[in-house]
């Protein structure tokens, strides 16, 4: 089943002045379950895809239909409510709230959706559990190294329920042993509760566990192979 569908995607900035092509008619669909990294030089435009999936920016021309949705026809308030029930976001540089501990930060997320306060509390310790911070809740993030962060934002990423989790170049400012962990975690996630992420990304290492990969150059998709990963996390574990 189809999470989300692109068609004729264009996005050009300074369109009066000295335009530039950021997508240059981009045909994308994902389906659900995928672990799909969207890669490219930078300057290609895969942050700019990411950012239209997520709503975080407008097209110039073409849409972005979510579950059905065609969110380019929401309004401001509307287009809040969807991203806060359907889209989960985790970014390079963590977006944690400073005077928040980790669990505030997750359950922060589910304050906004209006949820009753036993839910959002039992359910901020129930991810933290599953990401490896049982130990690290009270914590503040500069009490916390930057995998540990990053392990937060993927526990508030999930904290809505999303249909999906964009993640732009989570692993960026981590180190080897934290991305291998970060990425072990969201293949356990993927596989385990079928839950889809979407990376824009250049390291290697995630494109090493991406089970499709999608290369943009120029604003436009210049490659797009499904690839022989499916990782058994036992033996991954065990090797």
């Amino acid at each position: 089943m189809s999470v989300i569908e692109i068609t004729n995607l264009q996005k050009i900035y300074n369109p009066k002045k000295i335009p530039v092509h950021a997508l240059n008619g981009i045909n994308l669909s994902i389906e659900e379950g995928e672990f799909t990294a969207i890669v490219g030089p930078s300057g290609s435009g895969k942050s700019t895809l990411l950012n239209m999936i997520g709503g975080l920016d407008e097209p110039t021309e073409g849409k972005v239909i979510i579950n059905g949705v065609d969110i380019s026809t929401l309004s401001g308030r509307q287009l809040i409510d969807f991203r806060l029930k359907n889209i989960g976001f985790v970014f390079q540089n963590y977006s944690l709230l400073p005077v928040l501990t980790a669990r505030e930060n997750v359950e922060f997320i589910m304050q906004l959706q209006g949820r009753k306060k036993l839910e959002y509390k039992q359910r901020a310790e129930q991810l933290l559990e599953e990401v490896g911070l049982a130990e690290r809740m009270d914590n503040r993030p500069s009490h916390l190294s930057g995998g540990q962060q990053q392990r937060v934002a993927v526990a508030r990423a999930l904290a809505s329920k999303p249909k999906f989790i964009l993640a732009d170049e989570p692993t960026a400012n981590l180190d080897s042993h934290s991305t291998n962990e970060l990425l072990e975690m969201m293949l356990k996630l993927n596989q385990e509760e079928n839950m889809t992420f979407i990376f824009s990304t250049h390291d290697q290492r995630v494109i090493d566990k991406a089970r499709r990969v999608v290369s943009i150059v120029d604003g436009k998709i210049e490659e797009d192979i499904f690839t022989s990963n499916t990782v058994d996390l036992k033996e991954s574990h065990e090797n």
